[in-house]
């Protein structure tokens, strides 16, 4: 036994794993003690022997970890935490030694892959392998012990990254704050080792994911994009040149079986070869579902999306599927959503939607950040205090050229006392402690409205004069805040008060010109969030561009292997050797 504690010693950090989930899960701390129900033991050896193994195994994780973990922003679950707060309940007796049980196991971590992640990285071969050489020899306590412990560690690695997701969005984004609230993580935990003590293991990879119906979808879409993967693809339209109506050509024979196989055209139309009214009617539908200008034109752009191969469009679903992991959670009761990459705006109400809008969202260089707050009151009539970013790198060049730029925008200088300066007398190539100040007014660039919400970022949800911009396919088009189509609908549906905030009772405060907050009677959800795919109510998936760029490094850690440790049994040792690394 000195031998294998050597070797765990040395091991000990492949032990210390810390799942990167998709959600901060709050404290890590010890679950609650579960009823153990009795197993049937395929091994010679006694459960009392194997508990000593077990127990000696995890003694250098009893010193690890402090009596009680202090709680920290963006707390993931610690699977070692866990797994050593399991066999310490169960007074270290063996979970795994029903073959069943296994069985079950080694199918859950296979079908992973229908979630859109990677069974490999789960190593469930080598479980499966250690299995049958346990079964097939004279194996020692410990090694039992070794297979046991790592059966439990990959069982609870994979539920939980079916549950919250593999990839930690705090990673990408420091300023993550969708804190799961209302989550216990030792309910999931006491979930999934009740299933197994159930010997009903299926059960538990079956309630992981979420159990939201639009995570259902997505999974069905991966598993359709896959299909059509394994039948060689989508046809390939050749590019170069735009097929327009009228055109009678083999290119655009490709265009329709292109647009026939993506469920656009009618199927028997596929073998034609004229750009008829069919096609363009195609043509538009594709392009206005995927936020391309609907001409009717097969261009460039049309040409290079409609020849995306379907293996990055199963990674976009993919993406897209850790991201419903991190966040499905919050969306229920009453909430507002802000969709960036999809430039619109809901309203949901006992879970449902009620109101929709497009909106614009920040540039790219000035992208609208993914955070979540409260949204608490509303100001009438705003003044529009222009951001130093904006001063420095739009309003001076302009006002620059321009002297009469200010006034003939309604802004104001104002110094540090919040003084109105003459703009004549202030020298604009060095223009420190000046603050820009426009006026209320239909041409303020808030409009009417503002929408607030506390944040970091000084983002707010606001009408605008620009309103020719929400006929553009891509609206990317502000400097961070959300500018939204129809908001004073929104207001009134926020303040849900149809004796005094109804339509006319916004007119009402609006028609005073006076600039005034109020106050929401209640607090409302609002998260903006980024999704680079579309659910249509006829099942079918489509695609977002992706105007950020943030699906690229969300795929890449979903791509990174787990790191569990590996899992080999030597029959020259009495022991399991474990080798890699163990952090997620």
């Amino acid at each position: 036994m000195g031998q294998l504690t050597r070797l765990f010693v040395i091991s000990r950090v492949f032990f210390m794993v810390f799942l990167i989930s998709g959600t901060a899960v709050g404290e890590t701390s010890p679950i609650v003690p579960v009823s153990p129900a009795s197993v049937s033991v395929l091994g010679a050896a006694p459960d009392d022997e194997i508990g000593q193994a077990i127990q000696a195994q995890l003694e250098p994780l009893q010193s690890a970890f402090p009596p009680l973990l202090t709680s920290r922003k963006h707390q993931r679950v610690d699977v070692a935490r866990v797994v050593l707060d399991f066999y310490s309940h169960r007074n270290f007796r063996a979970a795994w030694m029903n073959g069943r049980d296994v069985s079950q196991l080694l199918k859950g971590l296979d079908d992973t892959q229908a979630d859109g992640l990677v069974p490999a990285d789960y190593r469930a071969g080598e479980l499966a392998q250690a299995q049958l050489a346990l079964q097939a020899t004279a194996p020692t306590p410990a090694q039992w012990a070794a297979f046991d412990i790592a059966a439990t560690r990959t069982y609870v690695t994979a539920l939980l990254q079916l549950r919250r997701g593999k990839v930690d969005p705090a990673r990408l984004d420091f300023h993550w704050n969708f804190e799961p609230e209302g989550i216990d993580p030792r309910e999931d935990m006491n979930t999934f080792f009740t299933a197994l003590d159930d010997h009903d293991v299926a059960r538990a990879f079956a309630q992981a994911p979420p159990q939201e119906a639009v995570y259902r979808r997505l999974r069905e879409s991966l598993a359709q994009l896959r299909k059509v993967r394994d039948a060689g693809g989508w046809p390939k339209v050749a590019e170069g040149q735009s097929l327009k109506p009228g055109m009678d050509n083999a290119a655009v024979k490709q265009l329709r079986a292109r647009l026939e196989a993506a469920g656009y055209l009618d199927p028997h139309k596929s073998k034609r070869t004229d750009y008829d009214d069919s096609v363009i009617a195609a043509v538009k539908k594709y392009q206005f579902e995927q936020y391309l200008g609907a001409d009717g034109v097969a261009g460039a752009g049309t040409l290079a999306a409609l020849n995306v191969p379907v293996e990055a469009r199963i990674d976009q679903v993919r993406v897209n599927m850790e991201r419903a992991r991190w966040l499905l959670y919050k969306l229920q009761g009453t909430f507002v959503i802000v969709d960036i990459a999809g430039y619109k705006v809901a309203l949901y109400r006992d879970g449902q939607p009620i109101w929709r809008s497009r909106v614009q969202v920040g540039k790219p260089f000035r992208s609208t950040p993914v955070f979540q707050s409260e949204i608490t009151y509303v100001t009438f009539n705003p003044t529009w205090t222009v951001p130093p970013t904006i001063l420095v790198k739009d309003m001076l060049p302009k006002i620059q050229q321009n002297p009469g730029y200010l006034a003939a925008n309604r802004i104001r200088a104002l110094d540090r006392q919040g003084n109105t300066l003459d703009p004549s007398t202030v020298d604009w190539s060095n223009a420190r402690g000046i603050t820009l100040r426009q006026d209320a007014g239909p041409d303020n660039s808030l409009g009417q409205v503002v929408i607030r919400f506390p944040n970091d970022y000084a983002i707010y949800l606001h009408d605008t004069p620009h309103r020719e911009l929400f006929s553009k396919s891509m609206r990317a088009t502000s400097s961070g805040c959300i500018r939204v189509e129809n908001p004073l609908q929104l207001v009134e549906l926020l303040f849900n008060d149809p004796v005094r905030w109804n339509a006319a009772g916004i007119q009402r405060q609006l028609a005073n010109g006076k600039t005034q907050n109020i106050k929401l009677p209640v607090k409302v959800p609002v998260l903006l969030a980024y999704w680079t795919v579309d659910l249509n109510s006829d099942g079918r998936v489509t695609f977002k561009p992706d105007v950020y760029g943030y699906d690229s490094p969300v795929l890449r850690l979903l791509n990174q292997p787990s790191k569990l440790p590996a899992l080999e049994l030597q029959r020259a040792e009495p022991s399991l050797v474990v080798t890699g690394q163990d952090t997620l």
